[in-house]
């Protein structure tokens, strides 16, 4: 039996925050599990440093997340918008040349690739409280105290013997567990109706020697009609790795009957299409679909538009497990559910809430 206070299950950016808040306390008996082999969560990139999943931040308006990344000592720079945008009506006429526009907040981006962020905050927290291949199965809430029974995926069980749960991922996710009593009927609705924000979107990155699109003036900005990508942004980093990505349009069933190479295909081929033969090299490509990542989405995930949607409570408001769990990741978030700043904004809440009932003390 081990025995740490706390318990924060799942090791995306809100489960490292709130890990990291408790470093700043002194707080040292809790423990970070995550059921992936690596931690981060919905930030992810490849080799390159180039983004996989959460991309863009816009400090003057998510005030916690750009002081945390300030705090951190992170580099960043705002998204490349100089030059104009294409448009594609159809693949039967060329591409529209508009001026291009830029956010305002600028939208910035991280040096390196988000996954700089979760590597700082694992930085800050000691090994032994962060544990991959954790996969929970059941929360037991039994006299004055929790069991949260894991596995590691090939048959190793521990139980975890705690006073508070956090819960660090998707609502869904987090209402999929076991728990013994159940969970009110009317959270575990809400948990289970609550879309997990980019679990049925997927995103293509290309990656060239150079960024041979801003040659003529293009900002590599570019919406489209005719896929499959709806939606390309340039992908550089600020001074090398020139990259273009772009979020795939066709919902997923109809990604994942196609053999991988087609689809790489058919998204190069549109590339071709709107900024000409150079596009036909790259020297990588990757694909990363959210929706067959079983750690992010689930089968009610799939036929949504990933939308952000209103916060779900954070807590039981009555019954047995009334102020022993707490939801903590984005779409807990009554700010931002489902952007970065909503994982910082919901485990700041959920960690200040264990000080002010007094669950912990420093």
């Amino acid at each position: 039996m081990l025995t740490p206070r706390i318990v924060i299950i799942g090791g995306g950016l809100a489960g490292l925050y709130a890990a990291y808040l408790l470093e700043q306390r002194g707080v040292t008996d809790y423990v970070l599990l995550e059921a992936r082999e690596r931690f981060g969560g919905r930030i992810a990139t490849t080799p390159e440093g180039h983004d996989l999943g959460a991309t863009w931040f816009w400090p003057g308006w998510q005030t916690q997340l750009g002081q945390l990344i300030e705090e951190l000592g992170l580099q960043h720079f705002e998204q490349y918008t100089s030059g104009d945008m294409l448009i594609e009506r159809s693949r039967h006429a060329g591409p529209e040349r508009l001026r291009s526009y830029a956010s305002a907040p600028a939208s910035m981006r991280l040096a390196h690739g988000m996954t700089a962020l979760s590597d700082a905050l694992q930085a800050h927290i000691a090994p032994e409280r962060r544990i991959t291949r954790q996969h929970v199965r059941q929360v037991r809430r039994l006299a004055g105290h929790l069991d949260i029974d894991t596995d590691d995926g090939q048959g190793k069980r521990a139980c975890y013997h705690a006073s508070h749960v956090l819960l660090a991922l998707p609502p869904r996710l987090a209402a999929a567990i076991a728990y013994t009593p159940a969970l009110p009927v009317s959270l575990a609705d809400a948990w289970s109706g609550t879309p997990t924000w980019m679990a049925p979107h997927a995103k293509y990155v290309a990656v060239y020697e150079r960024a041979f699109w801003r040659s003529p003036g293009l900002s590599g900005h570019a919406r489209s009609a005719a896929g499959p990508l709806t939606e390309i942004h340039d992908a550089s980093g600020e001074h090398d790795s020139p990259a273009l990505f772009g979020f795939l349009g066709m919902p997923a069933a109809q990604r994942q009957s196609l053999d991988p190479e087609v689809l790489l295909a058919h998204c190069r081929a549109q590339l071709i299409r709107l900024y000409g033969p150079q596009a036909a090299y790259p020297v990588s490509e990757t694909i990363k679909d959210w929706a067959t990542d079983e750690y992010t989405t689930t089968p009610a995930d799939l036929h949504g538009g990933g939308e952000h949607t209103h916060a779900p409570p954070a807590q039981a408001n009555h019954g047995p497990w009334q102020a022993c769990i707490t939801g903590v990741a984005s779409e807990w978030s009554p700010q931002f559910p489902g952007y970065l700043a909503g994982a910082v904004d919901a485990a700041r809440r959920g960690v200040e809430a264990l000080f002010q009932t007094r669950k912990i003390t420093s």
